[in-house]
């Protein structure tokens, strides 16, 4: 549950060079003749941390563009705007009262009630969310508690975008591993509507269970602590809301093996800062010890 809503935030182990406290890495050796970077992102986090992270300044300025999980400027073009829009809804105009049950819808709007104040009794809450997807819906629901537990929280102004922001005010490139249409088949079309109910349900169903993942995860990004991230994203309660491996490997390993396809070009073509999810970096099928088997050099950046 935390590994999906950690990639769709976006729209977002044991570290085997030994360090866990690094969000940082550098990519060298093979046939490159200069060295690339990779650092892992959240998309909650805000622009500031930037300067927590030792050697990143460096990094970007020594890298001549920047590649992320998709050019962020393309998901502001009203096509774009549209599509994320539909995708977020029921189809054929159903409504959550035709897919959710008596006792779920209200049970969802306890959940509401307690959180928000409001539930979908209200019609302009219906409005607003009455004919979203249980996919769509837990996702508002966990961002809604991270707000909940992180005042002053600036939506405006977060650190997975500001890479390519930076980017695009120097004039350099950006580029994307996939494209919109590909995140929003992965992100909000890959799952049933009935298993998207069943997700759904296990989030409103327990709330303080989503909250303390919320923040375990929260705080080991904040840690750079990749091992811890990884534990949360894959903590297992033995019930419906753990995710199936299909489910895991289509959001992690699946994109991870892609994006191993088109590095060595890029890398090759030019020194790149690569900005993507914390969640892609660590594990056997992660970024990192696939670009290491892939005979490259990858090192934790400390200080210098």
């Amino acid at each position: 549950m935390m590994k999906r809503f950690m990639t769709l935030i976006l729209l977002m182990a044991i570290a085997f060079t030994g360090a866990n406290a690094q969000l940082l890495y550098k990519i060298s050796g093979k046939d490159l003749k200069q060295p690339s970077y990779i650092v892992g992102t959240y998309h909650l986090a805000p622009v500031s941390f930037v300067d927590s992270i030792p050697g990143l300044r460096r990094a970007m300025d020594e890298t001549a563009q920047v590649c992320g999980e998709l050019d962020m400027s393309n998901m502001q073009s009203p096509e774009n705007v549209q599509k994320m829009m539909q995708a977020m809804m029921l189809p054929d105009g159903k409504t959550l009262k035709d897919v959710l049950t008596a006792d779920e819808m209200e049970t969802l709007n306890k959940f509401l009630r307690e959180n928000m104040g409001v539930d979908l009794t209200n019609p302009m809450v219906e409005q607003q969310m009455g004919k979203m997807s249980p996919q769509a819906i837990s996702v508002q629901l966990q961002l809604l508690l991270y707000l909940k537990q992180t005042p002053g929280f600036d939506p405006t102004n977060l650190f997975d975008g500001y890479f390519q922001k930076e980017a695009a005010a120097k004039q350099k490139p950006i580029i994307g591993f996939e494209t919109i249409d590909f995140q929003i088949k992965t992100l909000y079309q890959g799952q049933t509507i009935e298993r998207q109910k069943e997700l759904l349900m296990c989030g409103v169903n327990n709330p303080q269970r989503m909250m303390q993942a919320i923040i375990d995860v929260t705080d080991a990004f904040f840690s750079q602590d990749l091992a811890k991230m990884q534990e949360v994203m894959e903590r297992e309660y033995n019930d419906s809301c753990d995710s199936t491996p299909e489910e895991e490997n289509k959001l992690i390993k699946d994109r991870n093996v892609d994006w191993l396809t088109k590095m060595p070009a890029i890398l090759s073509a030019h020194p790149t800062l690569f900005a993507v999810g914390a969640g892609h970096l660590p594990s056997e099928f992660g970024v990192l010890n696939l670009l290491k088997e892939a005979g490259y050099t990858v090192e934790a950046v400390g200080e210098y």
